[in-house]
């Protein structure tokens, strides 16, 4: 039975990457909560001694990138019984995973390959996430993910599949705006319908990132600067689903934490202008 909430602040979050652990430990920057990937700290050792520390001053969202809950056959137990180990030590205010698969027998690929969609591969996915938060105890945010083809025989796509997802089963949603902006150009998305398909209750976190030019398309990779699309497609996702807890990542060429800070105020800068903004117009209905 799920008993616990998502209960990250209403505030702008930053990714937390192990070149910048150090500094957040000593410094304790003006950052309102911190992502970090639950697979880099399973089995615990130095890495979960750094983030308890951390925890010890801010709120902690895990976020998964390895559980597979698209994979063929049944979720992986030693993966689950990793996190649940992990969810007990930190006691995280947040835990999501994607709407993804990384798996085929005993080959694992390093990402996060996007699912056919199909009924019955939202039958598969619901079992899982259903199993997930029992063994957890909490409500699960799952995330939409970037792709680069289109599957034959699909009978829905991500948006209706998300949204059915979370009434069969309780979950969030974790809106990646920028994966909705990298497969809008990609293939041919549109974004507007994507975010209305959604339902507003639902979206309990949002994420941010930049990404980098292939040849004629766009990759996912998390290693730039947010560009202007995407922050106007964030403007957009805030209007239907309300201030959201917002995330900035970076995953790859991850500049100096003093760098990344700059972007983060950016990030908590529009978000704060945009609940002004609603407090005001509400206080004018």
């Amino acid at each position: 039975m799920v008993s616990v909430k998502q209960g990250l602040p209403l505030a702008a979050g930053l990714g937390l990457r192990s070149p910048h652990v150090r500094d957040v430990v000593q410094q304790r920057p003006d950052v309102a909560w911190w992502e970090v990937h639950s697979e880099n700290y399973f089995g615990g050792g130095r890495n979960l001694d750094a983030l308890r520390r951390v925890r010890a001053d801010y709120p902690i969202s895990l976020h998964g990138v390895g559980m597979g809950l698209g994979n063929p056959g049944p979720l992986d137990l030693r993966h689950l019984t990793a996190l649940q180990h992990l969810v007990r030590e930190i006691e995280p205010h947040g835990v999501s995973e994607h709407l993804s698969w990384n798996r085929v027998g005993d080959t694992v690929f390093n990402d996060l390959l996007p699912l056919p969609y199909r009924q019955d591969a939202l039958l598969h996915v619901a079992d899982k996430v259903n199993q997930l938060q029992d063994a957890l105890g909490r409500t699960v945010l799952i995330e939409n993910v970037s792709a680069y083809v289109r599957f034959a025989g699909a009978d829905t796509d991500e948006a209706a599949l998300l949204a059915e997802l979370h009434r069969r089963t309780g979950c969030g949603i974790l809106l990646d705006v920028n994966n909705v902006y990298v497969n809008q150009i990609n293939l041919g998305l549109d974004p507007q319908a994507f975010l209305a398909a959604l339902p507003c209750g639902a979206v309990q976190e949002i994420h941010i990132a930049g990404h980098s030019q292939g040849d004629g398309f766009l990759l996912d990779t998390h290693d730039a600067a947010v560009i202007e699309p995407v922050w106007a497609l964030l403007e957009q996702a805030w209007q239907r689903f309300g201030p959201q807890p917002t995330l900035l990542e970076r995953d790859g060429n991850i500049s100096p934490l003093t760098e990344l800070l700059i972007e983060y105020q950016e990030v908590s800068r529009r978000l704060q202008q945009h609940r002004s903004r609603t407090e005001v117009n509400h206080a004018l209905a």
